[in-house]
C-alpha cells in the first residue's frame, strides 16, 4: 500500500497490540504474579487478546497485499504473489526459531507455519476462509479430545522439555505450542476475509463493532454463568469448571477463540474510527508510525527489551508493578524510536529486511 492510501488504523491498532504483547510478555519473563490485584488484573486483560489483534492484522495484510492479484489474477500474479508469502513464511520461521532459545514464548516461527497455509488459501473465496478458519477451530478440538495436551509442558517454569527434537516440535507447532497452528491459524484465515471487507467505511464499521461487542458480552456472560451453576447448582469443583469453561489462552479453546476475536475486532474499529476522524493528532501520528515498524519493535522486545532486564537482574520474581514499568518504559522509547527512524528512513530495519527478501 502506498504511503498516500496506507490507513493509518490498522498500523494504529498494531502499535497498540505491540504494546499488549510487550505487557504480557515482560510479566512472563519477569514472574510477576505478586503485587497489586489491580494492576495483576489489568495485565491479565492483555493476555491472548494483543497477540491474537497481532495474528489478525496479519491476516489482513495478506489481503491487502494480494487484494490486486485477486482483482485482476493472472497465473504469473498469481505465482508471485504466493512465492512472496512463502519468502516472508520462511524468513519468519528461520528468525523466530533462532530465538526462540532465548525467549520461548516467540509467536514469529507460528507465522511462518501460518503464512504458509495463507499461501495456499490466499486466492480462495471469502466462504472458504470462513469455513477454513472454523475447521482449525475445531480441528483443535478435535486433537484435544485425543492427544495429551500437557505433554512435553513443565507448567511451573513454562518449558517445553523436548522442543528441539522432532516430535516435540511438530507437536509444539500444531497441537500444544504457545501459539499452535491448531487453532491460531483461524486468526489469520479470519483476519485475511477480515482484510476484503470494505473496513474503511463508517457503516461497516459500526456493523462489525455492533457484532462483535454482541458476541464478546455474549461468550463472556455465558461462560460466567455456567461456571456458576456448575460450581453452585452441580457441585462441580470450581478447578475443573475453570478448566473447561475458560476463555483463557491455555488451552485455547473455542469459546477463547471466538472471544478473542470478538475482542480484536472491538480495537480494530476503535483504531480505523480514530484514524480517520483524530490523525492529524500527534498521538494518532505517533501510534501510527509506531505500527509501521511492529515487526522491528516485537523483535527489539526480546533481544534488547529483555536483554536490558537481564542486565539488572530483573527476570525473576519481581512484582507485577516493576514488570508493567518495565513495559511502559519499552513502550515509550519504542515509540520515539519509531518518529526518530522514520523521519530519516522510509521503513524499519526488519521491515526493510522482509521487503527485500519478499520482493
Amino acid at each position: 500500500m502506498s504511503a498516500q492510501t496506507r490507513v493509518i488504523g490498522f498500523d494504529i491498532a498494531r502499535s497498540l497490540a505491540i504494546f499488549g504483547m510487550v505487557i504480557v510478555n515482560f510479566k512472563i519473563a519477569m514472574a510477576a504474579e505478586t503485587g497489586s490485584a489491580f494492576w495483576l488484573g489489568f495485565a491479565s486483560l492483555f493476555e491472548g487478546r494483543a497477540s491474537a489483534l497481532f495474528v489478525i492484522l496479519a491476516g489482513i495484510g495478506i489481503s491487502l497485499m494480494s487484494a490486486h492479484t485477486r482483482l485482476a489474477p493472472t497465473s504469473e500474479a498469481i505465482t508471485s504473489t504466493r512465492i512472496r508469502l512463502l519468502k516472508r513464511a520462511a524468513l519468519l520461521f528461520i528468525v523466530g526459531i533462532a530465538y526462540t532459545p532465548i525467549w520461548p514464548a516467540d509467536i514469529l516461527h507460528f507465522y511462518g507455519v501460518y503464512f504458509v497455509i495463507a499461501t495456499a488459501l490466499c486466492f480462495s473465496s471469502n466462504r472458504t476462509l470462513l469455513f477454513a478458519s472454523l475447521s482449525f477451530i475445531v480441528g483443535f478440538f478435535g486433537l484435544l479430545l485425543t492427544l495429551d495436551y500437557d505433554k512435553g509442558w513443565q507448567w511451573s517454569t513454562l518449558t517445553y522439555t523436548d522442543l528441539w527434537t522432532w516430535q516435540g516440535m511438530m507437536r509444539h507447532l500444531v497441537f500444544n505450542g504457545f501459539h499452535p497452528v491448531f487453532p491460531w491459524c483461524a486468526f489469520l484465515l479470519f483476519g485475511m476475509w477480515l482484510g476484503r471487507q470494505p473496513l474503511t467505511q463508517p457503516s461497516m464499521q459500526k456493523q462489525l463493532a455492533k457484532t462483535a461487542f454482541i458476541v464478546l458480552v455474549g461468550v463472556e456472560t455465558g461462560l460466567f454463568l455456567m461456571r456458576y451453576l456448575a460450581v453452585e447448582h452441580l457441585h462441580i469443583s470450581p478447578e475443573v469448571t475453570q478448566q473447561l469453561l475458560t476463555s483463557s489462552i491455555i488451552p485455547p479453546l473455542p469459546q477463547y477463540m471466538v472471544s478473542a476475536a470478538s475482542s480484536a475486532v472491538l480495537i480494530l474499529m476503535a483504531c480505523l474510527w480514530f484514524g480517520q476522524h483524530c490523525q492529524q493528532l500527534w498521538l494518532a501520528q505517533w501510534l501510527y508510525r509506531t505500527g509501521q515498524v511492529s515487526l522491528t519493535l516485537y523483535i527489539a522486545h526480546v533481544l534488547i527489551g529483555m536483554g536490558t532486564l537481564e542486565a539488572f537482574n530483573l527476570l525473576n520474581a519481581q512484582a507485577i508493578e516493576t514488570a508493567l514499568l518495565s513495559a511502559l518504559i519499552y513502550c515509550v522509547s519504542a515509540t520515539v524510536f519509531s518518529v526518530v527512524w522514520l523521519h530519516f528512513f522510509k521503513l524499519g530495519p526488519c521491515e526493510w529486511l522482509f521487503k527485500k527478501v519478499a520482493n
